[in-house]
């Protein structure tokens, strides 16, 4: 503090704490988008790593000392994520799964009626076509497309692509959060086997492909008053 006496100053050099610095991960970002936020952080000193397995860094809030190392920190986001999924006795495919989910909505209490629509899917033999697993087939996953998906892009090769391809992709497609993760392990009893944006944030689901095709007709028009309007 300013002002203080000698005697004040070395009390402080020898026993104050060092100042807590932190960085905030959010859900649903990819690995490369993580590593990217780490290697720009100040107070970090070190190389980040190369490369990370997408899924395996667990988003949340971590709190860092000046000069604390890049690498170490990603061993702290991974090991949080390892505790996370030994404590929900999450499988592999769970994990996918959720990442999934978690690109798909930001609604809290939707996450549950995704899953189901997804479960549904997967237990019919259905292919699950969610649009966040062509983005990152498109992107491999460096970020976000930029722009609306395309027919081109439906059509891409790639195991990522859940539109061309049966069943989860062979991995995560970003970093899901604890929610999401509870999500997939406790997913809403329902028959959805459809959902697509609703216009207020959050989707309209529906049973059949008949059902379905109405609220997308009705998020078509929305979509196209809103542009109209701006």
């Amino acid at each position: 503090p300013a002002g203080a006496s000698a005697h004040t100053v070395m009390s402080v050099l020898l026993n104050a704490q060092p100042v807590r610095r932190r960085i905030t991960i959010p859900e649903g970002l990819t690995t490369q988008q993580v590593l990217n936020i780490i290697d720009i952080t100040d107070g970090l000193t070190g190389q980040t790593p190369a490369s990370v397995d997408e899924g395996m860094l667990m988003p949340e809030t971590y709190y860092f000392t000046y000069g604390d190392d890049r690498g170490a920190l990603v061993q702290r986001m991974q090991s949080a994520s390892d505790d996370a999924l030994d404590e929900l006795k999450t499988p592999e495919e769970a994990l996918i799964l959720a990442s999934i989910i978690e690109k798909e909505t930001g609604v809290a209490q939707e996450r549950a009626l995704v899953a189901s629509v997804f479960i549904n899917r997967l237990n019919r033999g259905m292919r699950l076509q969610s649009d966040p697993t062509v983005v990152y087939a498109v992107t491999n996953g460096s970020g976000p497309l930029g722009r609306s998906i395309s027919k081109a892009d439906l059509a891409i090769d790639s195991p990522y692509n859940t539109y061309r391809n049966a069943g989860l992709p062979p991995g995560p497609i970003a970093n899901p959060g604890r929610a999401a993760i509870a999500a997939v392990l406790n997913p809403a009893e329902s028959n959805y086997l459809y959902f697509v944006a609703d216009g207020k944030g959050g989707h309209a689901f529906a049973t059949s492909l008949a059902e379905h095709n109405r609220n997308v007709a009705r998020w078509r028009r929305l979509r196209s008053q809103q542009q109209g309007s701006n």
